[in-house]
């Protein structure tokens, strides 16, 4: 099974979500037969690559609230975050441009290690208030979770993985993902939100079952074409000339 979920790593309820169906994960009892693969979506595609200034003015700015209402809602966010193992200092923040870290991501997904790097980037920015757009501070969080320096060196100092991030965002809205996290289960079953777990297992438990079958398109005759634990057919040539 194959599970693709679009976030970004400046997203709150992407890293909520994220915790959720991992417990999810944990109660599926095919839960090891699960594949992720984590997807690139950038919130603000033109953000600088450190903004600065306060990160409540701005989010009261951006959903035209008072800086009261704007704090009283990252109280929440860290409220619901810790029910969930997480430890948000919105204090802390220091957002930016994510591209970088998607393109960083996608190196991951290459290595075995792009889980990893996705929490090691979520605890960065949501706990210990590290730019997440800084090349510097991105290249130390890569290597921490394990990948070639030399590598991650190669992709911040040119353009790779720019083509696979811009193909999951034009993907993405293509399925009409317009907020994140979205779940997207074996291309059948899509999950907006960062929805609960029991709501995510019960996903995975019924598009385990409702895998279809397998349906046959050549039987017969062409099936000898084949080989099995018996050996491999081999077809009769033309007669041999007398």
């Amino acid at each position: 099974m194959k599970v693709e979920i679009w976030s970004d790593v400046v997203c709150p309820w992407c890293a909520i979500g994220k915790s959720r169906f991992e417990a999810a994960v944990e109660r599926f009892e095919h839960g090891d037969q699960v594949e992720v693969v984590w997807r690139s979506f950038e919130l603000d595609p033109t953000a600088p690559h450190r903004h600065e200034g306060d990160l409540v003015e701005r989010l009261a700015s951006k959903y035209g609230m008072s800086r009261e209402q704007a704090e009283a809602s990252q109280a929440h966010l860290t409220t619901m975050a810790a029910d969930e193992g997480l430890d948000f200092h919105f204090e802390r923040a220091q957002s930016g441009n994510t591209f970088d870290a998607h393109r960083l991501l996608h190196l991951a997904g290459e290595h075995g290690r792009q889980g990893e790097l996705k929490d090691r980037l979520f605890r960065a920015y949501f706990t210990e208030g590290e730019p997440i757009g800084d090349p510097a501070t991105l290249r130390r969080l890569a290597v921490e979770v394990g990948l070639d320096p030399a590598a991650v060196d190669a992709v911040l100092a040119g353009d790779t993985y720019a083509e696979a991030v811009r193909a999951d965002e034009a993907e993405a809205s293509a399925l009409g993902v317009s907020g994140v996290p979205f779940f997207v289960v074996d291309r059948r079953f899509g999950v907006s939100g960062a929805q609960p777990a029991d709501l995510l297992l019960d996903v995975l438990q019924q598009a385990w079952v409702d895998q279809p079958p397998l349906t046959m398109v050549a039987a017969g005759a062409d099936a000898a074409d084949a080989c099995d634990a018996d050996g491999c057919a081999v077809p009769e040539g033309p007669a041999a000339a007398s």
